[in-house]
């Protein structure tokens, strides 16, 4: 992913857990990342998120990244909690991989979404996201 994606290293984003259908990325505090109020900024915590669920479609769908790219079709975010300090973010895949590759396996362009929870350094959830991935099939 760091290696995709290069913003991933510029933020400082660590993978700490990476499975098929979970993801947690950890984010230090960093000073010139934060906002007016003295949290993450808004747009930090969003690609925080993005960055885990981008994380599990790639752990999820390996193995048809050959013949699908994964892009992002919608994401929506909600800010729970005032952040601060450093973050913590779980992406859990919302669908059965096997039904979106059967679903790609047939011939159409499947969605599936990615829940991530956004957590500070206790445990509090500061924020809430889900992001609508698709396989775009590539063209032969």
């Amino acid at each position: 992913m760091k290696q995709t994606v290069p913003w991933v290293t510029t933020a400082g984003i660590e993978f700490v857990e990476v499975k098929a259908d979970r993801v947690v990325c950890a984010l230090p505090d960093v000073e010139h990342q934060r906002n007016h109020v003295g949290g993450p900024h808004a747009a930090v915590m969003f690609g925080l998120a993005e960055t885990a669920s981008g994380a599990v479609g790639l752990a999820s769908f390996a193995d048809v990244l050959g013949r699908a790219t994964p892009l992002v079709a919608s994401s929506e975010i909600r800010y729970r909690k005032l952040a601060r300090g450093p973050l913590t973010t779980e992406a859990i895949l919302g669908r059965p991989a096997g039904e979106v590759v059967a679903e790609l396996d047939a011939g159409e362009r499947p969605e599936f979404p990615v829940h991530c929870t956004i957590r500070n350094a206790d445990g509090e959830t500061t924020g809430e996201m889900t992001v609508v991935w698709t396989l775009r099939p590539n063209k032969s």
